[in-house]
């Protein structure tokens, strides 16, 4: 292989703002392993939601800051001990992912399966991950998948996804409904529940042009819903705890339209509600977990039980342009920066 440069291209922020603190560079300074890691050559990189958080300050984090937390490559480097070998492609859930190379802790890298593109893998890891431990882990729905019936209506309980058809909406209503759920889905725009339809949601509601809070309790027949995944956060959260069936599961893990505010604890007790912050990173925090969680995500993949959508690929130095598209709610699917 090439031998590794001393500097590389990458996206560091130097103070929190909008998109103008994105800056794109030339020189920044290739990382050197420490014990344990890595060195990743990142072909695609994600941009999730969790980036702008890092940007704007709402998540707080020592500045400078190459922020990205996922992306997929090829090894370039590493340590002796390491059964990685040079040129093994790999995807990965770690920090500092918005640059040329990354160095990432051995044991959070994933080989790359034959049959599965660098591109689907890096589009796929961390929203993937995030939709599979949620199913499993915060709505308590076990294997083995259940095929839906002739009319594609499941017995298993009912689960409302906000923003279906974005990255990660989109991968928990088809989860979900290969799971056995009854999913219903949100979606801003015709061509938004058309593509939250394709997904998977049996039932989909306009939430520009619909009464979300109504149409839930129309198709519920009453009952509400017994989990609800909410990415968008403040301006949904109300009408979660109107549609939340009795017993039922609120998860708030997105924070799309601002922070949900502080909540009085005494509302959960009228219908025994659990209120939920789910984090991916605390589902995965072994190495077990990650490994089996990432095999199963790409077992899925593999199969075709589970799919892909690419909204767009940008350029790595284009990142305030994705980041502008996410904010703006101007998406459907995976947004990806080649590096």
């Amino acid at each position: 292989m090439a031998p590794v440069p001393k500097t590389m291209s990458g996206i560091l922020i130097e103070e929190t703002g909008g998109v103008e603190v994105l800056k794109w560079k030339t020189d920044l300074p290739v990382p050197e392993l420490k014990e344990g890691e890595v060195l990743v050559r990142n072909e695609f990189v994600g941009v999730n939601f969790i980036d702008t958080y890092f940007r704007t300050g709402l998540y707080k984090s020592p500045l400078p800051l190459v922020t990205g937390k996922e992306a997929a490559g090829v090894v370039v480097a590493t340590p002796a001990s390491s059964s990685l070998k040079e040129g093994t492609r790999v995807a990965y859930v770690a920090d500092h992912a918005y640059a040329e190379f990354t160095a990432v802790p051995a044991d959070r890298v994933a080989p790359i399966p034959d049959g599965l593109t660098t591109e689907t893998a890096a589009a796929a890891l961390l929203q993937g991950l995030t939709a599979l431990t949620f199913v499993r882990e915060t709505a308590e729905l076990a294997p083995p998948y259940h095929p839906a019936n002739q009319l594609g209506i499941s017995k298993g309980p009912w689960v409302l996804v906000h923003a279906a058809a974005g990255g990660t909406g989109s991968l928990l209503a088809q989860i979900l409904m290969i799971h056995g759920a009854k999913v219903i889905g949100t979606a801003g725009g015709k061509e938004k529940c058309e593509v939250a339809r394709h997904n998977g949601a049996q039932w989909v509601i306009d939430s520009k042009s619909e009464d979300v809070v109504a149409r839930v309790k129309e198709i519920t027949g009453g009952k509400g819903v017994d989990v609800i995944f909410d990415g968008v956060g403040k301006a949904t959260f109300e009408s979660d705890m109107e549609m939340v069936a009795r017993k039922g599961t609120v998860a708030v893990f997105g924070n799309a339209s601002g922070p949900v505010p502080p909540v009085d604890i005494l509302r959960l007790g009228a219908k025994n509600v659990k209120l939920m912050r789910p984090v991916l990173f605390a589902y995965i925090a072994t190495t077990e977990e990650r490994t089996a969680y990432t095999k199963e995500l790409f077992d899925l993949l593999l199969t075709g039980k589970v799919r892909i959508k690419i909204h767009e690929v940008y350029p790595l130095k284009d990142v305030g342009r994705a980041h502008t598209d996410l904010e703006g709610r101007k998406t459907t699917g995976k947004l990806l920066l080649k590096v």
